[in-house]
């Protein structure tokens, strides 16, 4: 399938345009996209069907091929009976008016969050299987950067995208002087108590697999500690639990506060792809890049 330059590709993904993908996509599938609910529109527009399935749609066409991975993992993960969301058993993904739109089994009519005892269970299950039968690729959390520095450019003012592009930089340098202490393999990606649910039976469920890859297990534990730690989203016990589940405490790996401002710009730099469109984005990032100039306490970033 050919990919689209990103520079002529579909426009904002927004409530019509996302709309707009979803009519098209769910003709193409032979579902019907009549009544369809809009969940979120974040890295992915996501809509929830009148019948019980779900719908994620990509900003562009270049996601086309991690949209194909993404189906193939959950594959893999079915056939190893761990708890993920489930791909439909059609062809996909569908690419129409510049978008990747793919098609999932709803896990549930509410979206709840599963407890972090929960959450550091999965990723320790998935951990600890064997390697996948598929390739994945390395993990590079940079690889949308550039595209999302050219949307925020947008978006923001002159100092903001200044100092913006200076942080992004600075972590892409930082990211390879790490010393990872844990071992390698497959990582979800963007593991965090905002994509395990509960299905409708009560049990977690592995959400958002788009971003898996092979790298260092330290990736998909920093957000959780990142929460606990720096923005007070979690509490002391939370934190504590889902350390005893997982069984290991990120916080006392000695590059652990590098790994946490990488991870903290990539968040801001992924806000910031909305900024033009959307002013509680843009006011939120402005608030975000001036904790990060004055080294600020960062319990009032809201989360996304």
């Amino acid at each position: 399938m050919a990919e689209i330059p990103e520079a002529t590709e579909a426009k904002a993904l927004d409530a019509e345009a996302a709309s707009g993908a979803l009519t098209a996509a769910c003709a193409a599938a032979g579902l019907d996209a009549a009544g369809a609910e809009l969940i979120r529109i974040g890295e992915n527009a996501v809509f929830r069907l009148r019948e019980p399935v779900i719908a994620r749609i990509a900003r562009t066409a270049s996601y086309a091929e991690a949209a194909r991975r993404e189906v193939a993992v959950a594959r893999w993960l079915e056939d190893c009976g761990y708890p993920a969301t489930r791909a439909l058993g059609i062809e996909q993904p569908v690419v129409v008016d510049g978008r990747v739109v793919t098609f999932w089994e709803s896990v549930s009519d509410e979206e709840e969050f599963a407890p972090l005892e929960e959450v550091a269970r999965l990723i320790r299950w998935l951990h600890e299987l064997e390697e996948p039968p598929l390739e994945l690729p390395e993990l590079d959390p940079f690889a949308r950067a550039e595209y999302r520095l050219r949307l925020a450019h947008a978006g923001l003012n002159a100092a903001d995208f200044a100092y913006l592009e200076q942080r992004v930089n600075s972590a892409r340098r930082q990211w390879g002087e790490l010393d990872f202490a844990l071992s390698r393999g497959a990582v979800h990606g963007d593991a965090s108590i905002g994509n395990v649910i509960r299905s409708s039976t009560g049990e977690p469920v592995l959400i958002d697999l788009d971003g898996f890859a092979t790298g260092p297990r330290e990736w998909d534990l920093v957000q959780t500690a990142m929460y606990y730690e720096r923005f007070g989203w979690h509490t002391e016990q939370e934190y504590r639990t889902f350390v005893e589940v997982y069984g290991y405490d990120l916080l006392t790996w000695p590059d652990y506060p590098k790994l946490a401002d990488i991870r903290e710009t990539l968040m801001t730099l992924w806000l910031s792809q909305k900024a033009q469109h959307d002013q509680r984005s843009a006011d939120e990032v402005h608030k975000r890049l001036n904790t990060l100039r004055t080294g600020a306490d960062r319990r009032d970033w809201a989360p996304y």
